[in-house]
């Protein structure tokens, strides 16, 4: 093949070229480092590439009810199902984060005493996503991907974005290293203040439940306010009060969505035709939860009748999660439901029909005599809910994450498949000429990465203007989603979308291609 071959068959153009006599040929390269190309053929080789773009038919539409597969899952294993409550089996409105907000908001003023305008401030839902991280001694919300590497352009002081500049400054590096990211996940400090998402040593607290986001907008608001004020402030202060705050109105947020559940609750219709599934082909169900019976059995009540417990062989509340799963130290206390007040006998069997508070996994699987591959557990939280009981129980494991409908409504709009497709289409032309060393190839190859930065912060505008997809940077999966394809062999938007599969379906992981595989398995 002559060198003209050669980068024809790439670039799909052919055009005027010019080739230092010196340089060898490398076919599949866009140009050794001493070889020239005119304008001309530059600019032909982009045209092309656009051309071959937008003749290819767009990808099918994802299926909003998909259930996606991480780890290969056989159903027909599985024997026992179990569920964490909220967010999994307990789908909330924004009103719920709206109470958070404007609770945890009064707090802030009655109790520790911040200024009374503060309470003028208003839940923003659009400001944040799940999964970001918060630096509590810099006070900066930022978002990471799969390698601590910070995405620029969305890392915030209060509700400032920071330059690129601004953040080398501050951390010397685009990546963060592994001990400052996640220092909290170490020894007893895990077990004594996971459950808050701080531990006394940590720098950086992961924001990774669903309740985390009305907390993140509260402390992004105070923070602005202040600095818009001229007041002085520390920010380990502020996140200790905001978290403190949000914390402590946990129970008088139950009490009123427990008095007004059709204002907060969403009520999915195929959950009862799912959990009839289950039971119809013998399966054992129960339930974790950290949320008092009183809340939970009012929400239950509401979703699948007032029947719901004769779905369920264990009901635990107030379980206490992780510490549920990691100390065995913690006895079961069973539920007087008359008054609401815990026994103080011994429980050495686990019935159907009773509820029971705190106990261990540990006294969980040798009551019950279950074992970890029969188990399949789901919950929404994939760090707190589903790591332990899949690294340490060999449990198997599934993620109920509400952002996926929405996420995929955009993955499935013609904007972001454009926009999409000739992103990556375009990244592959610049890997293949940035070698180029002549003045005039890189001032072209230049304007393609620029064109290049302005579809990235397109495509990620189309998700969150601030921070963009749940689950992706830009070129790679989010700290989040990392968590997310460790700790959960299946995810889905919605336990119902279950109901559309065969209780003896397998879920297959796709078979992505590694870095150093074949592109395309087919030519």
């Amino acid at each position: 093949m002559s060198p003209r071959q050669g980068i024809t068959s790439l670039f799909l153009a052919s055009g005027r070229w010019r080739a230092v006599p010196t340089v060898r040929n490398t076919v599949g390269m866009c140009a050794s480092q001493k070889r020239e190309y005119s304008e001309d053929f530059l600019l032909k080789c982009y045209q092309d590439h656009k051309k071959l773009w937008e003749s290819k038919k767009m990808p099918e539409n994802v299926n909003l009810r998909s259930v996606f597969g991480n780890n290969e899952l056989d159903l027909r294993d599985i024997k026992i199902y179990g569920f964490d409550y909220d967010y999994t089996l307990a789908h909330y409105k924004v009103a719920v984060e709206n109470l958070i907000y404007d609770l945890g908001k009064n707090v802030l003023v009655s109790k520790y005493r911040y200024p009374e305008k503060i309470k003028n401030l208003q839940y923003n839902r659009d400001l944040a996503v799940r999964g970001l991280h918060y630096d509590i001694e810099k006070g900066l919300l930022m978002k990471l991907d799969q390698f601590q590497q910070l995405q620029i352009g969305s890392i915030y002081r209060g509700l400032t974005r920071l330059s690129q500049e601004e953040v080398m400054k501050i951390y010397g590096s685009r990546s963060l290293p592994l001990h400052y990211v996640e220092g909290h996940l170490k020894g007893l400090c895990e077990l004594a203040n996971f459950q808050t998402g701080v531990a006394m040593d940590t720098k950086m607290a992961h924001l990774a439940d669903l309740f985390s986001l009305p907390e993140m907008c509260l402390l992004s608001q105070v923070a602005q306010y202040f600095m818009d004020n001229d007041l002085p402030y520390h920010s380990v202060p502020l996140f200790n009060d905001v978290k403190a705050a949000i914390s402590s109105i946990h129970p008088e947020m139950h009490r009123i969505v427990a008095r007004n559940i059709e204002e907060y609750l969403i009520k999915d219709p195929g959950l009862v035709t799912f959990f009839e599934r289950l039971k119809n082909n013998n399966k054992e169900l129960f339930i974790i939860t950290n949320s008092p019976f009183s809340f939970v059995n009012v929400g239950m009540t509401y979703l699948l009748g007032e029947d719901w417990r004769q779905y369920f062989d264990v009901v635990i509340a107030s379980a206490k999660k992780p510490a549920f799963f990691t100390d065995s130290m913690r006895p079961f206390r069973e539920l007087n439901e008359e008054i609401l007040v815990q026994t103080w006998g011994p429980v050495t069997s686990l019935e159907k029909g009773k509820v029971y508070l705190e106990g261990n996994l540990k006294q969980l699987q040798e009551m019950k005599a279950w074992h970890g591959q029969e188990l399949l557990y789901f919950g929404d939280h994939p760090y707190s809910d589903l790591a332990d009981v899949s690294l340490n129980h060999s449990w198997r494991t599934g993620a109920i994450i509400w952002e996926l409908d929405y996420e995929i409504q955009c993955l499935n709009s013609v904007e972001y498949k454009k926009t999409s497709g000739w992103l990556v289409v375009l990244q592959s032309l610049i890997e293949s000429c940035q070698d180029l060393e002549d003045e005039t190839s890189r001032q072209i190859v230049k304007k393609w990465v620029e064109e290049r930065d302005q579809l990235r912060h397109k495509t990620k505008e189309m998700f969150n203007p601030q921070f963009g997809s749940v689950f992706r940077t830009h070129n790679n999966p989010t700290y989040f989603s990392r968590r997310l394809f460790r700790f959960a062999d299946i995810y889905t938007s919605r336990l119902s979308n279950l109901n559309d599969y065969s209780i003896n379906h397998t879920f297959y992981p796709r078979r992505g291609v590694l870095p150093h595989e074949y592109k395309s398995l087919f030519v």
